[in-house]
């Protein structure tokens, strides 16, 4: 089972989301995803998760993006469970700090108010140090402007990393990472390193 967090302000029809959502679809393993809509509460919004994983949930594999991939890490860390953590905030009680007061959802237009009651709700999740960095895979691009991608790398560090030069914080390649993605979750099969091999040659002229 994968379930995707989405991030701040954003909701499940964010573009990551329905790029996994649609890769998942053509593997015909869409029955094997959650994509829940956030409350915005932090509490809460762990608590909506926890009621859509099995009572054994080490086999979950959460992939969180930004603000999610925050919620990914306590939840991987609750559950004995995998996380894909894409441009992820580490720290976003201190991040989001500064921002308390009207918020506005990018995709819904719904406006709602960002608490010191959720910023201390974040606080109490923040998981420190991270254990089994293998049950890990980080996804970051240096050109992101929002966060500082080299925290994320010094908070997993052990972790499988791919850090790609450029890029923004909605992490503009991750098309090219999709199946990689899946495979770390168990979705796809490692690729045949034989395959090459068994190819017919050609030759020239």
């Amino acid at each position: 089972m994968i379930v995707y967090l989405h991030g701040f302000n954003s909701s499940p029809q964010s573009l990551k989301a329905r790029l996994v959502e649609a890769r998942m679809a053509d593997l015909d393993l869409l029955d094997q995803l959650a994509c829940p809509a956030l409350p915005h509460s932090p509490k809460e919004a762990i608590a909506s998760i926890d009621v859509l994983l099995p009572a054994d949930a080490s086999g979950v594999t959460f992939i969180g993006s930004s603000l999610g991939g925050f919620y990914a890490t306590h939840l991987a860390e609750k559950h004995g469970a995998r996380a894909v953590l894409v441009n992820p905030a580490v720290q976003p009680h201190v991040l989001l700090a500064p921002f308390v007061g009207e918020q506005q959802n990018l995709h819904s237009g719904e406006k709602w108010a960002l608490t010191p009651a959720h910023i201390a709700e974040l606080a109490a999740l923040e998981v420190e140090p991270v254990t089994r960095p293998e049950r890990y895979l980080l996804l970051v691009e240096t050109g992101d402007e929002v966060l500082d991608w080299r925290q994320a790398v010094a908070k997993y560090a052990g972790a499988r990393q791919v850090i790609v030069e450029g890029g923004d914080h909605g992490f503009s390649s991750f098309t090219d990472h999709i199946d990689d993605v899946l495979r770390f979750a168990g979705m796809l099969a490692p690729p045949d390193p034989m395959a090459r091999a068994r190819r017919p040659r050609t030759r020239a002229g």
